[in-house]
């Protein structure tokens, strides 16, 4: 083999290498810019679905925040319920003291009274009076005030 020929041949190995690392240059080129690509749409993509988190977001704080003052409406209404349920109990027995009182007075006069005597031993009882007042409702008493 001629000095020639080994040159030729060492020529288009070397060629054949360079050609060998221009293609995977190339290849490897092309796959970095697929993915730099497939990595735009997938940041796309999220930030589309970040605009609908956020508003899924909002939408369950506008939620919670509804809950928050219906549950405060609640609670107020039940104070109220109770303050009104305190009225009309301090109220039944302040009518009761005063359906006492009254019964108390139509006995001292049937005590005194000579007819009732007369017409009957047992002292008289306005017991029609006595159910009327605890037949009144609550809500009334309360707006009797």
């Amino acid at each position: 083999m001629t000095t020639s020929t080994i040159l030729l041949i060492v020529v288009i190995a070397v060629a054949a290498l360079v050609l060998v690392a221009a293609i995977a240059v190339v290849a490897r080129n092309k796959r970095i810019q697929h993915r730099r690509t497939e990595a735009a749409n997938i940041r796309d993509k999220a930030t589309e679905e970040s605009h609908m988190v956020r508003q899924r977001e909002a939408l369950a704080d506008e939620i919670a925040a509804r809950g928050r003052v219906a549950h405060a409406e609640a609670d107020a209404k039940a104070a109220h319920a109770a303050g009104l349920e305190h009225q009309a109990h301090i109220r039944r027995n302040d009518a009761s003291t005063a359906r006492d009182k009254v019964n108390e007075e139509f006995k001292r006069a049937d005590k005194i009274d000579p007819d009732t005597h007369a017409r009957d031993d047992t002292p008289r009882d306005d017991a029609e009076s006595q159910d009327s007042v605890r037949d009144i409702p609550a809500s009334s008493n309360a707006a009797h005030r």
